[in-house]
């Protein structure tokens, strides 16, 4: 199928914008490529730090018969249910390489937050920070600098990406994403927002509340809804960073174990073929532009508009918001998975999950189909999924023979037209972001989940330096009315652009109360932004003089979906004429102080704007 125009433009123009990072980045990669082995050219001092701690036949193995070794980087915790199943992978992955003569040493761990539990709490503020130290811990991991390979153990929101831009400053190793999959579905998601909204209007208590949460999050494995993590997933599927279809396999079971022993062989594979397939070399242009669009079919997570906007730095690409507003425009809705459907994220697998939506795209030339994945079939790999053969005569459960228990089949016509639908029958003819620009800066808003009769909100604004202000002014009865709540000063250099979910339930309620509701932030709204319209991301924040902190109670703010507008409905020469507010004091000191929020006073002071990926480290 022949590339469509539009994508086609879009990629061209980031390959022409990126030509000098690109060339910069991909002769590292060369250079770094073209060194001899680790553990050939270091001292031998070195070569014995390094393996010392090996069993002695790895040691022999690694050294004299200069067998691949793989270096593991871990997101292991069991603070995280996803990152939960990830603490006996280091064991699978070494028997596996011993069968292929290879070795594995776990490298390192790195961090890794739930934003589950610090939601609404000061520990939200070191969430979005937490990428680029994940991106730090990765590149120390690696930094020993004796792996010819590399696996990426890791699954949740800011955790991927961050493995993945630490990864990336490794581009000359063969790498392979490895995840966990979902926890098995429980309380559904749907359910679980209505006990939510029931408990800001004060008609269920913390009991009732507490037992509906633990009944949707109640096991290992990653959370059921569409948020980032499993956007993640969607994306490392339609970047070809996988085995194929990995993503959403629930974890404890047979399959599960064969596929991230599949990952040993995958990662071989590349060395054992000779074949140059580097990280750095499959994240192009082309692979982030098929990121965006399986994103944008799928209607993922927000936050991806800063993720990989760094992600791509992170090769020497250069893109933004424009790039995914003009994709937007011509990349169909193919799915609804909670929050902007009622199905979670094992429905949308069994309905024919990331390998459905994969090959739609490409049979409508809406993705690449000429790029580098990690397997030697390249992309179209993706579009099938995995199924789990009978181990060979005289072979006992999970012996990992050689990569024969696993076959790839085709999944055929969607399982269910209310959760996935074919490029000809979509849901909605454009993709699930827009961007929104205007008086009040450049903004995105998740429209997938949004009704459409509220896709235009014009109403007077309600002024909030923090999102606990808000949630006072609703338990007061402040906010019955039509209002367009704005929080500021929640960006990167603000106070590290915290999710403000907590917010969802009672501007929720609001909605349901029949009047016209929006919210206005340079914070972020997570990958569950809801069905209330949500203008996110606001950029430039108010902390480096943007326009939100003109803002005052009463204007009329305008937030228009349909046209990708968002205005403050006041006069050109008194908006042009009016004083820039300075972010209040008390914030700059309480945003500073408390559970660990010290130690990144730095991070804080050179991230970047969120349209420039919020990065820390350029």
């Amino acid at each position: 199928m022949k590339l469509h125009p539009q994508v086609a433009a879009v990629t061209d123009r980031i390959r022409e914008r990126s030509a000098p990072g690109r060339a910069a980045y991909l002769r590292q990669v060369d250079a770094a490529a073209a060194r001899g082995r680790g553990a050939d050219r270091m001292g031998c001092a070195n070569v014995a730090h390094a393996f010392a701690g090996l069993p002695a036949n790895d040691k022999f193995k690694v050294v004299t018969e200069k067998a691949p070794n793989i270096g593991i980087v871990n997101a292991y915790n069991d603070m995280l249910s996803a990152h939960a199943p990830l603490g006996r992978y280091p064991d699978i992955i070494k028997e596996e390489a011993r069968r292929h003569g290879a070795t594995a040493q776990v490298a390192g761990g790195v961090p890794a937050m739930c934003d589950g539990v610090t939601q609404g709490t000061p520990g939200m503020e070191l969430s979005l920070f937490s990428r680029d130290v994940i991106a730090m811990a990765t590149a120390v991991s690696l930094s020993h600098d004796v792996f010819d390979a590399a696996l990426m153990l890791g699954i949740c929101d800011k955790i991927v990406p961050g493995l993945l831009i630490g990864a990336l400053q490794f581009g000359h190793l063969p790498t392979v994403f490895v995840p966990g999959g979902p926890m098995p579905s429980g309380l559904s998601n749907s359910e679980k927002a209505k006990v939510r909204e029931q408990a800001a209007q004060g008609l269920v208590g913390r009991a009732e509340l507490l037992d509906a949460e633990s009944r949707a999050y109640h096991s290992p494995g990653t959370c059921t809804f569409y948020g980032t993590a499993n956007s993640n997933q969607m994306l490392m599927e339609a970047m070809g960073l996988h085995v194929p279809g990995t993503a959403f396999v629930n974890p404890g079971n047979d399959l599960r174990d064969e596929l991230t022993r599949e990952a040993v062989r995958t990662v071989l594979g590349i060395i054992e073929a000779k074949r140059f397939a580097p990280i750095g070399r499959l994240v192009d242009e082309r692979a982030i532009v098929n990121a965006m669009t399986a994103l944008l079919a799928t209607g993922g997570s927000t936050n991806h508009l800063i993720h990989w906007v760094a992600v791509a730095r992170s090769a020497g690409i250069t893109i933004d918001w424009n790039d995914f507003a003009q994709l937007s425009a011509v990349v169909p809705l193919l799915a609804r998975v909670y929050p902007n459907g009622t199905a979670d994220v094992n429905q949308f697998q069994a309905a024919g999950g990331p390998g459905f939506v994969i090959r739609e795209l490409l049979d409508a030339g809406l993705m690449h189909e000429d790029v580098l994945t990690v397997r030697e079939g390249g992309i179209r790999e993706y579009t099938r999924e995995p199924e789990l053969l009978p181990p060979p005569l005289g072979e006992g459960r999970g012996g990992g023979t050689a990569g024969h228990r696993i076959n790839w089949c085709d999944i055929g016509r969607s399982r269910s037209l209310d959760i996935v639908r074919p490029v000809d029958r979509p849901f909605s003819a454009t993709g699930g972001l827009k961007l929104l620009t205007g008086n009040l800066g450049r903004s995105v808003i998740k429209v997938s989940a949004v009704p459409n009769d509220r896709h235009v909100i014009e109403a007077p604004a309600r002024v909030f330096d923090a999102q606990d202000e808000l949630l006072r002014a609703f338990n007061g009865g402040e906010l019955e009315r039509d209002v367009v709540c704005v929080v500021r000063w929640q960006g990167p250099q603000a106070n590290g652009m915290p999710e403000l979910h907590k917010l969802t339930p009672p501007l929720a309620v609001l909605q349901g109360r029949g009047f016209c509701v929006a919210l206005v932030t340079d914070g972020r709204m997570s990958g569950a932004s809801g069905k209330v319209p949500a203008a996110i991301h606001v950029s430039p924040e108010a902390a480096a003089g943007g326009p939100l902190a003109k803002l005052r109670d009463g204007d009329i703010v305008r937030l228009d979906a349909d046209a990708g507008t968002l205005q403050a409905l006041v006069p050109a020469d008194e908006w042009a004429a009016r004083e820039t507010a300075a972010m209040p004091e008390n914030l700059k000191i309480a945003n500073g102080i408390g559970v660990g929020r010290e130690m990144f006073a730095a991070f804080r002071r050179n991230a970047l704007l969120a349209e420039e990926g919020a990065c820390t480290w350029l």
